[in-house]
């Protein structure tokens, strides 16, 4: 099976193989929804290219939109080698940000051993591992 779109309420990523058909996705988006007075916000639309050069640039009504190296669709980073190590080590960055806020609980003579690995597991170890399943599993992750 070939993912062709990502769809989220306001957003729409767009997945081609080539740039010829990444452009005519464009037109026909853009096509569809003028058709249903939707505007296209031009600066906010970006092209990531995956592992390619892009030759002409991708256009909507003669407006050459942005290249970018990487894009962040819900909550997950998504860059030109299609991989997920900037995923990874912005999640490993978040999951130490929140153990180091924690750091009273973690030196609480209040607390047993117990409740403070509940505390980890319900906290930082979520943090750390959202969204994990979607990531590409490489030796470099590992």
């Amino acid at each position: 099976m070939q993912l062709n779109d990502l769809d989220f309420t306001d957003d729409v990523d767009l997945l081609s193989q080539t740039q010829q058909h990444m452009q005519e996705k464009t037109n026909s988006v853009a096509a569809a929804s003028a058709a249903v007075r939707l505007n296209i916000h031009k600066g906010k639309s970006r092209i990531l290219l995956q592992n390619t050069a892009c030759t002409n640039p991708i256009t909507i009504d003669g407006e050459d939109l942005e290249d970018v190296k990487s894009f962040t669709y819900l909550c997950s980073i998504i860059d030109e080698q299609g991989g997920s190590d900037a995923d990874v080590k912005r999640r490993i960055g978040k999951a130490r940000a929140l153990y180091l806020q924690l750091r009273n609980t973690w030196n609480s003579k209040q607390l047993s051993t117990n409740t403070k690995v509940r505390i980890f597991n319900t906290n930082v170890k979520t943090v750390l591992q959202y969204r994990v399943d979607t990531w590409r599993t490489t030796k470099a992750i590992i």
